[in-house]
Parts: structure tokens; sequence; C-alpha cells
């Protein structure tokens, strides 16, 4: 028997006892907590697992699979054109639509695929940051200018943080482009068109399957019909990506069709038997991806068709358990906020409101780090900053909350720390709230 594994077993034994015993279950606030734990996790998993996550794997599964490493390390490798590979990662937010949980997969595959660490980071950062639906939502409802500075600002920053992690891992950096001068690079098995045409159009389903609805009264705009129409749209890339299948992947056609008849009849059914219309697509969304994983899994004419659905439940296996332990601390923490929800966690809100008023040094960086723990979907930063304002909150404090929080979140850092390490992980926090807390003052003072 060993003293030290024994001391070890007791000691998490009397922890938990403890905890058991002294559970504060007649505090209001305690209570109000785990509601919001339970109703962010309930939330999270209708809104966003089905819809954005699991579509975002199989587009991390596209990149580890049918993208050649050659393709990856042309435009993100350590050897690439600085300006190239910092302006594509960049401006990448723009065609994705992407929350910092749904990048984490795409940003994890081309890390794995040799990508240099500074457009890797510049990629990370920007993917949720310059999000075009929420730029254009900042603004229309907090208004141009800060529209504009979130613009900047989020390109300035994927650039800058890019450039600063690649020079201080310097050394790595050096021996990762030696390693890749070395690298053979192997034949494309397709046309790049095809790849692309594939890649694209999972993208676009990702994009329209999880458009944001409009402000309220806004039954005009661009915006709302591309809104009012999105199910349509999403269905007709879904059958732009069984041609994918059929044409580029080289899948049975009978197998296609039958998996395509199949999800198309539950969405109709969906329709009709739950009246939640935010939770009946996800029915036809979640037997798709079903049909999609067997078809792939059982296909005999090509290995990579296999290995695209395996590769994407690895991805599925490494992110989704630190995304759980991250929403419910989030929840816990800092309480559920999305649509008209809005429950308090332990911390409460009177004293974020207290602390990023007005525009001191003190309030921006409070801002930042809220920003960069705070767990926000897609476009939902947006109304969650315009109450803020409504009660106070400063506007160079706002803008440091809009730089830091999208590309950041507690449930995000657990999964880079998988990928990077702890120290590049806190490196990277670390500027992201330096940069958001300066942009902040700055913005503020003019």
């Amino acid at each position: 028997m060993e003293p030290k594994k024994e001391l070890k077993i007791l000691f998490w034994i009397a922890a938990v006892f403890a905890a058991a015993f002294f559970l504060p279950i007649g505090s209001e606030r305690f209570m109000m907590a785990i509601v919001a734990t339970l109703d962010l996790v309930k939330w999270y998993a209708r809104e966003h697992v089905v819809l954005c996550l699991l579509p975002a794997f199989f587009i991390a599964g596209v990149i580890a699979v049918f993208v050649s490493q050659g393709s990856v390390l042309k435009y993100f490798g350590a050897n690439a054109k600085k300006w190239l590979a910092y302006t594509v990662a960049s401006v990448s937010g723009t065609i994705l639509a992407v929350c910092s949980c749904t990048i984490l997969p795409l940003f994890s595959s081309i890390h794995k695929r040799g990508a240099g660490l500074g457009p890797a980071i510049a990629f990370l950062y920007s993917g949720p940051a310059i999000n075009i639906l929420a730029i254009i939502l900042t603004a229309r409802i907090l208004g141009f200018e800060m529209g504009l500075a979130r613009v900047i600002g989020a390109v300035v920053f994927a650039i800058v943080i890019g450039v600063v992690m690649s020079m201080i891992y310097r050394k790595e950096e050096r021996q990762k482009r030696e390693d890749q001068m070395n690298i053979a690079p192997i034949p494309e098995k397709r046309p790049m068109w095809q790849t692309s045409y594939h890649f694209f159009t999972l993208v676009l389903i990702l994009v329209f399957a999880n458009w944001g609805a409009p402000g309220e009264g806004d039954t005009s705009s661009v915006w709302f019909h591309i809104w009012n129409w999105k199910w349509y749209i999403t269905g007709f890339f879904s059958v732009m990506l069984m041609f994918s299948l059929i044409f580029v992947l080289k899948i049975k056609w009978q197998w296609v069709v039958a998996a395509g008849v199949i999800t198309a009849i539950s969405g109709i059914l969906a329709g009709y038997i739950i009246p939640d219309p935010k939770i009946s697509p996800i029915v036809p969304m979640l037997v798709g991806i079903i049909g999609l994983s067997v078809i792939t899994l059982y296909d005999k004419r090509d290995e990579e068709n296999r290995q695209w659905t395996l590769s994407s439940w690895d991805f599925t296996k490494q992110i989704m358990p630190m995304l759980a332990i991250g929403v419910v601390a989030a929840g816990f923490l800092l309480g559920s906020t999305h649509d008209d929800v809005s429950i308090p966690g332990i911390i409460p809100d009177t004293w974020i409101h207290w602390l990023v008023g007005g525009n001191s040094l003190a309030a921006n960086f409070f801002a930042s780090i809220v920003g960069a723990f705070m767990y926000f979907a897609t476009l939902t930063e947006v109304p969650i900053l315009q109450g803020l304002i409504a009660n106070g909150m400063g506007k160079g404090p706002a803008l440091a909350l809009l730089l830091a929080g999208p590309s950041l979140s507690l449930p995000n850092m657990l999964v880079i720390r998988g990928v990077l390490g702890t120290r590049k992980t806190l490196v990277y926090i670390v500027l992201v709230v330096t940069m958001a807390t300066i942009s902040g003052l700055i913005y503020g003072a003019l």
C-alpha cells in the first residue's frame, strides 16, 4: 500500500464530502446559478451542437483528409509567403460565420497539417472576430463607428497576434521551416476545384443554417429575406452536396439519393409534428449527418471517404468534452444570456456593470477579461452589449469586449490548450486581452 496514493484518495473523498456537506442550496444566488448552468447547457445543445459544431467537424475532416498537406503548406505553412499567409488567415472569418467554439476543429485541422503558428493563430482569431454577419449587425445596432472599429481592430489583431506569437516561438518556427523544406509535395488526388467545391458547399450549409434573425421590425432588408428563406437556401446547398458526393467523391448515387430522400422526408415530418420552428430544423440536419456518416463509412470505392467521417469523429472526441466542461463553468460563473433569456450566474451582474462603466484602464481591462471568459454564440454578443451599454457600459469597454469576446471563451481556451499546450495558450490569451484593452482605451478616448 502506497501512503501517498492513499492520502490522495482520502483527500478527494474529504473534498467531495465537504462540498456536499456545505452545499449552499439555501442561497438564492447559488440556485439561480444552477438554473443558469442548466439553461445554457440546454440552449447550447439545441441551438449550437447539431447546426454549428457537427457541420464544422465535417468541414475540419475535409481539410484533414481531402486537402493535401502541400496545399495547406502553400498558403499557411512556415515557408509560405508571409503576406499571403496572413492575408488569407486574417480575412477568413468573412466567409465562415462561426463562433469561438466552431472555429476550433478547423484551427486544429490546419495546425495538424503543418500550418505555421502565426498564420494558424491569425486564422483562429479572425474566424469568429470578423464574421461578416456580426459586423453588419454591430454597425446596424451599435452604430457605424463601432462596426468600423470592430472590422479594423479584428483584422489588425489577427495579424499582430499571429506575428507576435510567431516571433515569440521563432525557434520552433525555424525548425518547422527546415522540416517542411524536406517535405516532397504529394500530387493532388483530384483537381483542386473539386475539393474546393466540396469544402465551400459544406461551409455555405453551415453559414445559412445559422443565419441570424434580423432586428425587430426589420421586414424589408436583404438580411430579412435571406433569413426568411434560409432553410430553402440550406436545402439548395444540401442538394449541391449530394452532387458532390456522387461526382466528386464517387459514392454510389443510389446511396446518396436514398439518404437525401430520407433527410427530406424527416424535414417535412418534423415541420408538421414539432411546433417549435427552432427545434424542427434540427431533425433533418441530424438525419442528414447520420445519413452522410453511414454512406461514407460503408463506401468501398475510396478509403478516403471513410477516413473523412472517421477524422470528423476524432475531432468530435477531442473537442466536445472540453467544450461541455467549459459551457457548464461559463453558465455557473457568468450566467445564461441568449434570445430573451437572462439568468445571472454566481458572479452578480451588478459587479460587471459597475466595473465596465466609463473608459478607465480598469474598465477596459475588466471588459476584456469578461469577454475572454464568457461564451458568445454567433451574433449574440451584439444584443448583450446593447443591454450593457444601456446600463452604463462605456464605448471603449464595449469595443474591448467585442474584440476579446467572440474569439475567446472558457470552453475555447480549454480546447486550445489541448492543441497548443498551456504556455502558448496563456500567451495567446494575454495578447488578446492586452490588445483589446489598448483598443478600448484608444476608441473610448476618440
